[in-house]
């Protein structure tokens, strides 16, 4: 995954109710209108408003909205379904093979499969590593 390539999330754009009195301060942001612009694609990315992002990124430990946390474990969650496939795949290609002396037609393809996931895997966890580390020591 590089960095223009973003999982969708779908869940709540504003944030939820405070109990309590509710929210009681506010403060006022001016941007320019190239900020404006990029607030507005970053919010609609992230399918949240865009006072919620500023919120979010400013409040969480890394910077990192907690919408793009969600969509980064989505993400993983769908990367490990597909190596369970790829697993059992190329598990039942290689009992085929250990039974019959002959390799199947389609190995070739489901090894070039699994070759691609492991790329598409340390891609990721080489993006995830050089984003920087705020907040940590």
């Amino acid at each position: 995954m590089d960095g223009n390539q973003h999982p969708v999330w779908r869940g709540r754009r504003r944030r939820a109710n405070v109990a309590g009195g509710g929210r009681v301060h506010r403060h006022e942001v001016k941007v320019s209108a190239e900020e404006e612009a990029r607030l507005l694609a970053l919010a609609e990315r992230h399918q949240v408003t865009v006072p919620r992002l500023l919120i979010e990124a400013a409040l969480s430990a890394e910077g990192q909205v907690p919408a793009h946390r969600r969509e980064l474990i989505a993400e993983l969650a769908r990367l490990q379904q597909l190596v369970g496939t790829v697993s059992n795949s190329i598990n039942r290609l290689a009992g085929h093979a250990g039974a019959t002396g002959r390799v199947p037609a389609e190995s070739a393809a489901s090894i070039a499969h699994a070759r691609g996931l492991i790329i598409r895997i340390d891609r990721l966890l080489a993006w995830l590593a050089a984003r920087p580390k705020s907040g940590r020591s």
